[in-house]
């Protein structure tokens, strides 16, 4: 924390409980003093989005179905024309959209929590991109093709590349910082992308994965493919949502934390881990996807505040529906082609990224 902001954080008192939201910082008003929407309401508006965006994705598509065929597909027979596109594209990718945009918008968040960094996140600081290397390694040089086969690939690739950013990233006077993370983040990005185009022009069939990798896509996948993907991203989210007390006690400074009872190694390996298991899995189905961690933990930081008991739910919910949006977005504009997600997503992060670099106390969180 900034000297500004850690001589207004009271001192905990003794024998406070670790799990309890840190005094004049977690459970304050936003810093004009007006109060924020209740936390509840929130959830349930969220989720009334997410439910919207879900219909939304399954109603609308490149090819123009009219809303009454649509809907008795969904409670009809499945073998019509229209229950085929519905069953078998409409719904995996929507239900693709909801899963990935959870896992990407929770390893976002704790990647900010436990680096203090608000510029984490998996896409600009390398973490997909090495679990999209590593599986183009394990599907083109090793010819895997199931999924629990190369998955590990992907989680390998992902904790070796973030290994090597924090590395890049502290090299030099000052140490770690915002930007230089994310400058070393975009430079091992781009090294790996140059490799993995290198390997992947050697044979047609890994050019092809590429191409699918390289931009991000929620098409293509089928329903067996994203429920065997599916515990993965369940566990990653089910720890990285028991670390909320942890996390909030590491933004008061390890110092704090480590007074509190908290061990702070084991919470940054499990940290670690949860970022690994959600981007991993996120990147096997549906390829790297940036932005969508960066942008939405900040938007529910703005509106919930920083108790990540709060930020870190609230972030499941409203990802998917920024990522939901992208993929409605790029299926309509385009008619009758598509846009991919990927491109979108990094259509619409883009200026946010811009604004955050530009911020003036840049420092941490």
């Amino acid at each position: 924390m900034s000297e500004e902001r850690r001589a207004a954080v009271p001192v905990a008192a003794p024998g406070a409980s670790p799990d309890a939201p840190h005094p004049g910082g977690l459970e304050r008003s936003g810093p004009t003093g007006g109060s924020r929407a209740p936390r509840p309401l929130l959830l349930a508006a969220a989720l009334c989005l997410l439910v919207l965006l879900c219909l939304l994705s399954i109603a609308v598509g490149s090819r123009q179905i009219p809303l009454d065929q649509v809907l008795g597909a969904l409670t009809g027979p499945h073998d019509t024309q229209v229950g085929r596109i519905v069953w078998d594209v409409r719904v995996p990718r929507t239900l693709l959209g909801v899963l990935a945009g959870s896992a990407l918008g929770l390893a976002g968040a704790v990647m900010q929590a436990l680096t203090r960094n608000p510029l984490a996140d998996p896409g600009l600081l390398g973490v997909s991109a090495g679990a999209a290397f590593a599986l183009m390694l394990a599907v083109g040089v090793m010819g895997m093709t199931s999924l629990y086969g190369y998955v590990w690939f992907a989680f390998a690739g992902a904790l070796a590349a973030s290994v090597v950013v924090y590395a890049v990233g502290g090299l030099g006077r000052g140490g770690q910082t915002p930007v230089k993370l994310a400058l070393a983040g975009i430079a091992v990005t781009f090294m790996l992308e140059s490799v993995t185009r290198g390997v992947s022009l050697v044979d047609p069939q890994v050019l092809n994965r590429y191409r699918y990798w390289a931009s991000g896509s929620l098409a293509g996948q089928e329903t067996t493919t994203i429920l065997q993907v599916t515990p993965f991203l369940a566990g990653g989210a089910v720890l990285a949502v028991s670390l909320a007390p942890a996390l909030n006690n590491l933004a008061l400074g390890d110092d704090v934390a480590a007074a509190l009872g908290r061990r702070l190694r084991r919470v940054r390996m499990l940290g670690a881990l949860s970022v690994m298991l959600l981007t991993g899995a996120a990147v096997a189905v549906a390829g790297p996807i940036v932005f969508i961690g960066l942008v939405v933990p900040h938007a529910v930081r703005a509106f919930s505040g920083p108790d990540q008991r709060w930020l870190l739910p609230l972030t499941a919910l409203l990802a998917p529906c920024l990522l939901l949006a992208a993929d409605i977005a790029g299926r309509v504009v385009a008619r009758p082609q598509e846009i991919d997600v990927g491109i979108v997503a990094a259509f619409l992060g883009a200026p946010f990224f811009i604004a955050l670099i530009r911020r003036r106390r840049l420092a941490e969180l």
